[in-house]
């Protein structure tokens, strides 16, 4: 976490260039964390690109639920990260990608619906879920 800082805040900080060159000084950033969003947010704000930097965090939401229900209420969730990149990446709620967003968001706003309702009525994640896995990538097959 404290590479996100200035090497003349931390010592383990990235200089302004390395961060640029990894998160840009103009393009959206969107940034999954397992803790409190704001604690990114007080380590980057004197970065160029701050204002870009969209993060999705712990928000205290969801006790006692199933574990991708969690993730899914603090939008920490697959479908959120994606649904934050429509809206923030330029291009991409209007242009020429416009209607293949618009129609990605919302089959997106109904995958979030179906979780709600199948976990509200089973109290468990749906099979989908529960059952994902990597999918098998041959290249990466030793011999190959």
């Amino acid at each position: 976490l404290m590479t996100l800082q200035s090497n003349s805040e931390h010592p383990h900080g990235l200089a302004d260039e390395d961060f640029d060159a990894l998160f840009t000084k103009a393009r959206p950033v969107i940034f999954a964390y397992h803790g409190y969003p704001y604690l990114i947010h007080r380590l980057t704000y004197r970065r160029a690109n701050h204002d870009n930097m969209h993060v999705h965090g712990f928000r205290e939401e969801g006790t006692t639920t199933t574990p991708f229900d969690m993730v899914v209420l603090n939008e920490l969730d697959r479908y959120h990260l994606v649904l934050a990149a429509i809206k923030h990446v330029p291009g991409l709620v209007e242009g020429r990608l416009a209607e293949r967003a618009k129609n990605l968001a919302a089959e997106l706003h109904g995958k979030l619906a179906e979780h709600k309702a199948y976990v509200r009525e089973h109290g468990e994640d749906m099979p989908e879920i529960q059952n994902w896995n990597w999918p098998e990538n041959r290249a990466t097959k030793a011999g190959d």
